[in-house]
């Protein structure tokens, strides 16, 4: 991945006010001012659905969270201030608690009861040599380093392992925030990787231009984020993946920088981009990714869909995957999931299953192509209902994380979780997942509801994206692990990826093993000796056996 000079910006572009977004919340997802109570209608509806008492479940003051002091002495403290300045190492308690982890829900039971596995130090490097030299030091000195983006990870990313040595440090990216590179005639950009998702579309769209990647996470997480976990957008089916939108990548490691990338092919051995995306932190930090960047489309048009049942609706939309014709977003919910999202809206229910399509481009490639889906969902058995349902779930679209808190302050768990399997393994793997989590959840203590959509289709296969809301029981966390583990078991048994797009972290190690193979494993254990011989970046994640 090269630089070209003659495009770099001088710096960051004022129009950037999503650079400068809030902190999360240190025990919910977002910003702390959108934070809402549960309206009492939809509390005694919750009630009803689930069988069980709602029971306010408020987080302790901050001020009574417990933390272990830093464990960093004055001569390493005294090292990394050398490297990075005063102001950019931080063991401040309040700094500490905002880098405790992500936003999964074991995530935040544990923080509101008071608990949070605090770094020893929060770190602010401010570009790649920076990176570089820490984790040298990190590497000599034997400290844990967790690289951290939006901290916006699920399934235990971010935590902050130790992983038996002296310390641990969070190396938060937020500087690396700068548009570096933009090719507009061979249609790349290079981005910092602590630039967030709506800092990165203001800085593409003054030249009209977009990324076109907007997964749930998009207010908080960062581009480097994404390159670790293989993200996927509401629009991947046009888009892609953002794995498909990296053309290089700049990765710190603790022995140098690796670079991996940039013509548009080669076939000079295996592509290292590859490998590098979807490490996690694990075999090096990602600090600058060049991305395909698209026009801005000239026109956006969305559709709704009703289908008879989920079946029905399932090969309608692998129709439209194996075509030559396909929208840029394709998603459909489920009977349960449907009814839910229209009673959460206040609208009356679709019988059967609803799908959401949506189509990017120029006027005429718009037009030309919906028509001809149009015509195909017809033929499946579709029945169109026009774009308001679509423009509902828009406006609500980065609202489910912050419910999800609304919830969990009540006392009712609502958490999701998401594979991916062929689309002839799809609907047996969605009945074994559906059953498996109302089996380890139907008790005495709640009912629960299990609801999930098809959010990203390919030609062979589709993503499963399961959301589940239970009462909270007398232990919500060991209730949640449950089920997690025995949806996790189902996938595997029903031979479904353990995550599509939520990454491995901590919470999906325990099945990687099973989804690598033994040689598999080998192989990634084999890379991180080679990039990090001590074992020092984000022990704990993402491989087995480590």
């Amino acid at each position: 991945m090269t630089h070209d000079a003659r495009t770099a910006p001088d710096s960051v572009s004022p129009a950037d006010t999503a650079a400068t977004a809030p902190d999360m919340s240190w025990y919910a997802w977002g910003d702390p001012a959108r934070a809402k109570e549960l309206d009492p209608g939809l509390r005694e509806l919750v009630s009803q659905v689930l069988r069980t008492r709602t029971t306010d479940m408020p987080p302790v003051p901050e001020s009574d969270v417990e933390l272990s002091a830093s464990r960093l002495d004055e001569r390493l403290r005294d090292a990394f201030t050398e490297a990075l300045g005063s102001d950019n190492v931080r063991v401040d308690d309040a700094t500490r608690l905002l880098h405790a982890g992500g936003k999964s829900t074991p995530d935040l039971l544990a923080r509101r009861a008071g608990r949070a596995p605090a770094p020893d130090a929060v770190l602010y490097p401010a570009d790649h040599d920076e990176v570089e030299r820490v984790l040298a030091l990190c590497s000599s000195e034997r400290v844990a380093v967790v690289p951290f983006g939006g901290g916006t990870s699920v399934v235990g990313g971010v935590s902050p392992l130790d992983g038996g040595f002296r310390a641990v440090v969070t190396l938060d990216l937020r500087r690396l925030n700068r548009l570096l590179t933009l090719d507009a005639t061979s249609l790349t950009a290079v981005l910092g990787a602590g630039v967030r998702t709506p800092h990165a579309e203001a800085l593409l769209a003054e030249h009209g231009l977009t990324l076109g990647h907007t997964p749930q996470s998009y207010e908080y997480a960062t581009i480097g984020g994404y390159a670790a976990t293989r993200s996927s957008g509401q629009a991947s089916a046009g888009y892609g993946r953002f794995e498909d939108m990296v053309v290089g990548l700049r990765v710190a490691t603790p022995r140098g920088t690796l670079e991996a990338g940039g013509p548009p092919a080669s076939a000079a051995g295996p592509d290292l981009r590859r490998l590098l995306v979807g490490s996690e932190g694990t075999l090096g930090v990602i600090t600058e990714v060049a991305v395909r960047v698209r026009p801005r489309p000239e026109r956006v048009l969305d559709e709704a869909w009703s289908f008879p049942d989920y079946a029905t609706g399932v090969d309608a939309l692998r129709a439209l995957a194996q075509s030559d014709t396909r929208p840029t977003m394709a998603r459909l919910s489920d009977e349960t999931e449907t009814f839910v999202n229209a009673a959460l809206g206040g609208r009356e229910a679709v019988p059967g299953c609803q799908a959401v399509l949506g189509f990017e481009g120029t006027d005429a490639e718009v037009g030309a192509r919906a028509a001809v889906v149009r015509e195909a969902m017809e033929a499946a058995g579709g029945t169109p209902l026009g774009p308001d349902p679509v423009a509902h779930w828009r406006e609500t679209r980065f609202q489910a994380p912050y419910l999800r808190d609304t919830l969990l302050s009540a006392g009712v768990l609502a958490e999701t979780l998401e594979t991916a399997a062929s689309w002839s393994d799809l609907l047996p793997l969605y009945r074994a997942v559906v059953s498996a989590l109302t089996g380890a959840l139907e008790d005495d203590e709640s009912g629960a509801v299990v609801q999930c959509h098809v959010s990203h289709t390919y030609a062979t296969g589709a993503s499963l994206y399961f959301t589940v809301a239970t009462g909270a029981g007398e232990d919500p966390a060991a209730r949640w692990d449950r089920a997690k583990r025995a949806a996790s078991d189902a996938i595997v048994a029903h031979r479904g990826t353990i995550t599509h797009h939520h990454a491995v972290g901590t919470d999906h190690r325990p099945w990687m093993a099973a989804e690598l193979g033994p040689l598999g494993a080998d192989v990634l254990r084999a890379v991180k000796s080679a990039l990090d011989p001590e074992g020092v970046l984000n022990p704990g994640k993402l491989i087995p056996g480590e």
